[in-house]
């Protein structure tokens, strides 16, 4: 009987990387098995490398599988990165059986398989990478986690549109799926977690690389908010979630003629969504763009794909067309419905008390986010605009400008 179960918390061990704990879960989980993905360069390795590094110095007994490099190679990294004098074990080896032997025989309690792509098993005739290789390969990796308790981390390659490389069913198998996103042209790198048995989905961690290696952000909103002296005109900021973690983001507008066939072009947020938008800021709000360019940017790279982001793309749309800055201070959410209705965000009052304690003072948001308590000290020095349609949204942002 499920109730008759003892359900125990899983133990956890922190990698020493307050980031990369927050997206699993809290930590490494003995038994775990976690496959990590991205873009080749974006920084797999490094952060591996480092977190590995930084366990052994805890005393867990750790073991890097490398299958692309020497271990000269690896070494050479690890200089780089200052882990000088680093007691890592490393395997450059691609053979299963060797592999599985050697996690036999050492039972390490954290374990690096770089990458999942470039290991082979005997049994089979395909070429390493192929998808029978890949699913066979990390099945008995998985089945060798679960009986033996060490936790192993399997770095997986992705496809040119950026999905995990091999069958879908390798994202079944393991424990944690985490993504490692971002421009290799910027210095910041989010690791977002996709699926996730001992923890939250969609919790981001964000990085910056430096010399030596990956270090936490620990406040990313200042990464995606505006650096102008002065507020300009299409630029707003809105409070977005990321898994448990509200982020400020600036959200820009840029409106301009555009004659006979205007063009919709969206970055970082829905683009269909944005044509919904205008159709809604036009009939209910009054304010047409049919003959206008419109471009919006979320700031920073970030990807946005909750609706709460809505009234700020509108805000910034209009703040552009009238050629007006929104005030100094000023951020705004909510879900903007056809009606031309502001819905309520999830969370309103978390989005609200990261705004305030960052500065912000003017928030426009929906009436139904709006807290009970407004003169808790979370709330001190903000001034909360509520708000039920989008012509309410515009007529208050006119008196504010």
């Amino acid at each position: 009987m499920l109730a008759d179960i003892d359900a125990v918390d899983m133990a956890r061990t922190p990698t020493g990387h307050e980031e990369l704990d927050r997206v699993l879960g809290g930590g490494m989980v003995e038994g775990g098995v976690v496959l990590i993905g991205g873009d080749p360069g974006i920084g797999k390795s490094t952060l591996l490398l480092q977190a590995l590094d930084s366990l052994q110095r805890n005393g867990q007994s750790t073991l890097y599988v490398t299958g692309e490099e020497s271990g000269a190679q690896v070494a050479l990294r690890a200089r780089r990165l200052g882990l000088d004098g680093s007691q890592v074990k490393v395997l450059a080896e691609i053979a299963l059986d060797k592999i599985l032997s050697t996690l036999d025989a050492m039972q390490p309690d954290i374990a690096v398989i770089d990458s999942i792509q470039t290991v082979y098993s005997e049994q089979l005739t395909s070429a390493p990478g192929s998808v029978a290789q890949v699913r066979e390969c990390a099945a008995h990796l998985t089945r060798a986690a679960k009986a033996s308790g060490v936790c192993i981390v399997l770095v997986g390659h992705v496809t040119k549109e950026g999905a995990l490389a091999g069958p879908r069913v390798l994202e079944h198998m393991v424990d944690t799926v985490l993504y490692f996103e971002g421009d290799t042209h910027s210095s910041f790198r989010l690791v977002r977690a996709i699926k996730n048995r001992f923890g939250a989905v969609n919790e981001i961690g964000v990085f910056a690389m430096t010399e030596k290696g990956l270090k936490g952000v620990s406040n990313p909103s200042a990464i995606f908010l505006s650096q102008h002296a002065e507020p300009v005109p299409g630029s707003c900021v809105m409070v977005t979630l990321e898994g448990t973690r509200p982020m400020l983001v600036e959200i820009q507008a840029l409106v301009d003629s555009g004659g006979p066939s205007p063009r919709r072009l969206s970055v970082g947020l829905d683009k269909d969504r944005l044509a919904m938008l205008l159709a809604v800021l036009h009939r209910h709000a009054g304010v047409a763009c049919m003959d206008q360019d419109v471009f919006v940017n979320a700031v920073g790279g970030v990807r946005i794909s909750e609706p709460a982001a809505d009234l700020a793309v509108l805000l910034a749309i209009t703040s552009s067309l009238r050629g007006k800055p929104l005030p100094k201070g000023f951020f705004a959410f909510g879900e903007v419905g056809l009606a031309g209705e502001v819905r309520p965000a999830p969370r309103g009052q978390e989005r609200l008390k990261e705004a305030a304690k960052l500065g912000f003072s003017v928030a426009v948001v929906p009436k139904a986010n709006l807290p009970k308590n407004l003169k808790a000290k979370d709330f001190e020095g903000l001034t909360i605009h509520a708000v039920e349609r989008v012509e309410q949204a515009m007529e208050v942002v006119r008196s504010l400008t």
